[in-house]
């Protein structure tokens, strides 16, 4: 009996991780990046779950970085206490959840702007005491941040007189890695990465600060962690499960891709067509860094799902090479793994092909 096969029993669509490769790519990250003298704080975003963040301290690393606080309080309330909060915290309400996280964990979090420092300097005077920071260098993708070298610098010395925060590091995102094509190009992106840290904390120390902390490292950079060595710590993530991003950018291959979706096949219409029970409600709609598919359909390499519908996926293939029935399962590997789990409540977690237990999703929603 194949390994589809002895999964039918659950109802498709779902979603299933494989246990031993993700333990393999949580160590491999972890000695990989040690070795290079990098502290791993793997962004949770990827997959909200409490039992897999635990599972990566266990594993090795420091802590955990989060997107929103949202997914801090729900780590914290589950024991995690060393959290960075790498976004930007605006607004009354979001600075009294703060303030609730800071009372009783060890929280960082990320400045780019006055407005930002000032409001959580506000918290940490209210606490009586001073909130770690870091400030976010723009790394080229003009998501966020000051820019790097002079600006960074100039910025520093406008909120460091703020009572309420300490400046403890420097924190960047070079996004534009993923539109590498080549591990030289990902190999580039990453030593310019590191520069843009190492630099501007050599820049601020040498101007009376004491920066400590840098933090950087995506999932394509982390792969190559020499090319990163100099900054502290890596917020790699998406590692875990891999995905198909991944593998078309060489940091992985579909073997060490450990998160699938099965979806059953629900109609033929036309020879070299057919329908499956997975659409954009399970499967992430975005696109994949090559080609223009929705997924791949893993062990069918001419089989190709090119478009989705909220609860239909479309598969098209060559019907002299490919035929499908009604009932038929196939895993999908998603281009991009992290925002499946957020798509649902639960997944499986298999050991050599047999079920073992379902993992909750516990972060899912928790987006703001």
């Amino acid at each position: 009996m194949s390994k589809i096969e002895e999964r039918k029993p659950l109802t498709t669509p779902y979603v299933y991780i494989d246990l031993d490769k993700v333990e393999k790519n949580i160590k491999n990250m972890t000695e990989r990046l040690a070795n290079a003298g990098i502290a791993h704080r793997p962004h949770i975003k990827t997959h909200k779950s409490i039992e897999l963040a635990k599972k990566q301290i266990e594993m090795g690393s420091v802590g955990i970085t989060v997107a929103k606080l949202a997914e801090a309080e729900v780590m914290n309330e589950a024991g995690i206490n060393d959290i960075f909060i790498a976004y930007p915290i605006v607004g009354e309400q979001n600075l009294l959840r703060l303030k609730a996280l800071c009372s009783s964990s060890q929280i960082r979090t990320i400045v780019d702007s006055y407005t930002i420092a000032s409001g959580i300097s506000s918290v940490g005077e209210s606490l009586n005491k001073k909130i770690e920071v870091l400030i976010e260098i723009d790394g080229g993708s003009h998501r966020g941040g000051v820019q790097p070298g002079e600006a960074t610098l100039d910025f520093a010395k406008s909120i460091a007189d703020l009572p309420g925060i300490k400046i403890v590091g420097l924190f960047v995102y070079s996004g534009q890695v993923y539109g590498e094509k080549d591990h030289s190009g990902i190999k580039k992106k990453s030593q310019e990465e590191a520069e843009i840290l190492i630099n501007t904390q050599q820049l601020l120390n040498q101007n009376g600060f004491d920066i400590q902390i840098t933090s950087g490292g995506s999932t394509p950079s982390s792969f190559f962690a020499s090319d990163l060595e100099g900054i502290t710590e890596s917020r790699a993530g998406n590692y875990i499960f891999c995905d198909m991003n991944a593998v078309h950018l060489g940091v992985a291959d579909m073997n060490e891709c450990a998160l699938k979706i099965c979806s059953t096949v629900v109609s033929t219409p036309l020879p070299g067509y057919a329908t499956i029970d997975a659409g954009s409600k399970t499967i992430t709609s975005d696109l994949s860094v090559k080609g223009d598919t929705y997924g791949t359909i893993y062990g069918k390499e001419g089989v190709k799902l090119v478009k989705l519908n909220e609860e239909h996926g479309y598969l098209r293939f060559d019907p002299s090479v490919y035929q499908f029935k009604v009932g038929d399962v196939v895993e999908i590997i998603p281009n991009h793994s992290c925002v499946v789990p957020n798509l649902n409540d639960k997944i499986y977690a298999f050991r050599n092909g047999t079920f073992e237990r379902e993992i909750r999703i516990d972060a899912r929603g928790a987006n703001y």
